[in-house]
């Protein structure tokens, strides 16, 4: 199946061997008692990308793609949070409106309940940016065949193009669906969006949830 993307380019993806990568929908991150909003972030810019994700998460369930979901937690006790992040982003582990922050556990860590995760679709804890860090993401989905990574998520200039980089680099074929990722700051999002452009699509292509939708459904009534 060919799926549109910016500037004129498209991709053929076989839905046996895409997969639908959901970085970090954490209920810390896009609510208004979450911990985004107790630090005075604009967490309504986070959640007004979810409507398309969500559309996008139905379709790929419909056409039988393989889902997974990342989150960002570290142990209670912080035994994984590394010594850089520990200094400059003391944060992580503080007391929040829905417990401690990007503490495994805490009702703020777990994903929001409109992205939920189904029966059979793996959660991967990761304790940093990158999803293939220290996990074994990489080998469930090479078990799986998976070759092309469609990204919905947040936000786009950390997690999602921390984990979007590390997808290159382990060999995989990675989409952006801009429209179902957000940041907290939209520059930073242009500016990730506009990366994947860089030196002639060198992190891959951009696209969007109409275009997925599109592509998707035929996968569905065939």
């Amino acid at each position: 199946m060919r799926l549109d993307c910016e500037h004129e380019r498209w991709i053929e993806l076989d839905p046996s061997t895409t997969a639908l990568a959901c970085i970090d929908f954490q209920t810390d991150f896009i609510v208004a008692g979450g911990m985004a909003a107790s630090r005075g972030l604009p967490f309504e810019r986070l959640a007004a990308a979810l409507p398309a994700a969500q559309r996008v998460l139905a379709a790929a369930r419909a056409a039988g793609l393989f889902v997974f979901h990342t989150r960002e937690a570290y142990d209670s006790d912080l035994s994984d949070l590394n010594a850089f992040r520990r200094e400059h982003d003391p944060i992580i582990g503080a007391p929040g409106p829905l417990g401690r922050f990007l503490v495994r556990g805490e009702a703020g860590t777990e994903i929001v309940p409109s992205m939920a995760p189904r029966a059979g679709e793996p959660v991967i804890d990761k304790a940093g940016f990158n999803a293939f860090f220290h996990t074994t993401l990489d080998l469930v989905l090479r078990t799986r065949g998976i070759r092309t990574l469609l990204f919905i998520g947040y936000t786009t200039q950390c997690c999602v193009s921390s984990t979007l980089r590390a997808a290159v680099d382990h060999g995989y074929a990675c989409v952006l669906l801009h429209d179902c990722c957000a940041a907290f700051d939209p520059a930073d999002h242009e500016a990730s969006v506009r990366v994947m452009y860089a030196e002639n699509h060198n992190f891959g292509w951009v696209s969007d949830a109409a275009r997925v939708e599109r592509t998707l459904a035929a996968v569905h009534q065939g």
